[in-house]
């Protein structure tokens, strides 16, 4: 734990001394945090502040509170946003389920329509690189016995552990120096792919047909990142993907999740997508498409795609054959697009004014080893560019 604890500081968020350093964490979660804080206090940190959010307080306002207030997000939420981007702080959010099934009983459409703990204010200082951030996985009993249901409680957690500190890179003599290393890759991978002047993307695989239009210059992003005043940072840990800002009015066709999706506590399986005109216009799943669709309702942009990244089998998700029900690990397993917020990073100054804007980022994974993705040149010609999980 102290060693996730020292990479989330030294190389994830990259925690500079007199930096406010903010934590977000939920119950299941507190060992960790405390450690986070410990190593960022250790590395000069000003003030470290935890964000405390408690699904189960979220559960009784989903049960109880009038249907016309699930949407109200106190101001405070925003101008503490909006603060911490002024302060240029850093930021670490800790990933993985704590209370996997908690609102399974509860109506999908009350629960889409609270978004909390997101908030549009932190989706926004993120986008303009205001922050040093980084999100890590915290393992926890709950998350280990949905990912190992046929272990021992006991046994469940150390499995998780094990394969989260391989992921991780944690196993590395020096993982500082691994992550640099995979890190270049993941650029070299975007610097060809920016070589191909690629007009769109298309998936084909089972159940999936979809091409994804690009904005004009679209700009591949892999490996670590810079706050606007260059300062580096790693966004994710652990990170196998390189993605740009799509056209959000060119995404044509039908998509299946070839992952489940944690939907802030309710797993979505079996996800089918049908895109028209750019918009997602027909959402369903063999469980929990009605939380989803609730959630992409909340604005004009959220039904349509913010993001598409590619992922290749040479990282070290993938291969171990694990669906972690995490969107932190499992969107760096294989290929996924978000509906919602694009990001600025991904598009050049011509495209940027046509960057989606959305209150939500919402993930889902699309690709794997029967899916092949081929790029589209300016003239239309088809050429492959993922094939059986490789890079061609």
């Amino acid at each position: 734990m102290a060693s996730l604890a020292h990479l989330a500081v030294r190389v994830g968020a990259n925690v500079q001394p007199g930096q406010v350093v903010s934590v977000s964490a939920r119950p299941g979660q507190e060992a960790l945090a405390r450690a986070i804080a410990d190593a960022a206090y250790r590395e000069g940190a000003r003030f470290v502040d935890l964000a405390w959010f408690d699904p189960w307080v979220k559960l009784a306002r989903l049960r109880h509170a009038p249907g016309d207030t699930l949407d109200f997000v106190p101001p405070w939420y925003g101008q503490r946003a909006v603060g911490l981007g002024e302060a240029g702080a850093a930021t670490i959010a800790l990933a993985g389920p704590t209370t996997p099934g908690l609102y399974d009983d509860v109506d999908p459409a009350r629960a889409g329509r609270d978004r909390l703990p997101s908030v549009r204010e932190g989706i926004e200082v993120i986008m303009a690189a205001k922050v040093n951030w980084t999100v890590v996985p915290c393992p926890n009993p709950e998350w280990a016995r949905l990912v190992f249901p046929g272990l021992e409680p006991g046994a469940a957690l150390e499995r998780l552990w094990e394969q989260v500190a391989h992921v991780c890179r944690l196993d590395e003599p020096d993982p500082a120096a691994a992550w640099r290393a995979r890190s270049a890759e993941l650029e070299a991978s975007a610097a060809r792919l920016d070589a191909r002047r690629l007009s769109a993307l298309r998936f084909t695989g089972p159940g999936t047909d979809l091409t994804v239009g690009l904005l004009p210059g679209s700009r591949w992003v892999g490996g670590g990142d810079r706050r606007r005043d260059g300062l580096a940072h790693l966004p994710n840990i652990p990170t196998e993907e390189v993605f740009t800002t799509p056209d959000p009015e060119r995404t044509e066709g039908v998509v299946t999740a070839t992952r489940p999706l944690d939907l802030g506590g309710t797993i979505v399986e079996g996800l089918r997508v049908r895109f028209s005109g750019g918009r997602a216009v027909e959402i369903t799943a063999d469980a929990g498409a009605e939380a989803l669709r609730a959630r992409v309702a909340v604005d004009e942009g959220g039904s349509r795609l913010g993001e598409v990244a590619l992922v290749d089998g040479s990282g070290r998700i993938g291969p171990l054959g694990t669906v972690f029900y995490d969107t932190l690990l499992d969107e760096n397993a294989t290929s996924h697009i978000a509906l919602g917020a694009g990001y600025p990073k991904g598009a050049s100054d011509e495209g940027a004014p046509r960057i989606n804007d959305s209150r939500i980022h919402i993930d889902f994974m699309i690709g794997g080893p029967q899916v092949t993705v081929l790029g589209v040149g300016p003239d239309g010609r088809e050429a492959p560019v993922l094939e059986g999980g490789a890079w061609r």
